[in-house]
């Protein structure tokens, strides 16, 4: 099943993402190479796709795991969340729809 992961920042997160965003991506990118990624990103903090200094006000992964508790566990394991990035993390089911 499909899982959202809705994180949070924490206020002006830019040089905390920046320190921890390779290993960030890079287990996004065991994700995708195992067929489980269907989307993920940062949300920007204004209203442009480059934000530039202003950054993010959080991130948005939805994958695929065996439970909940799977998805939960990978979602606390993040870099992120490591580096103090994130002040919330929320974990819910995910039915794709459409396309």
């Amino acid at each position: 099943m499909y899982y959202a992961i809705i994180s949070e920042d924490i206020p002006d997160s830019l040089s905390l993402r920046k320190q921890a965003r390779p290993a960030h991506l890079a287990r996004l990118e065991a994700l995708k190479t195992e067929g489980r990624l269907l989307v993920a990103g940062p949300h920007p903090a204004i209203d442009t796709p480059d934000p530039g200094e202003t950054g993010f006000s959080g991130s948005l992964v939805i994958a695929e795991f065996e439970s909940l508790e799977k998805a939960q566990a990978w979602a606390d394991a993040d870099p992120y969340v490591d580096a103090g990035v994130y002040a919330r993390v929320t974990v819910k089911p995910f039915k794709v729809v459409l396309p």
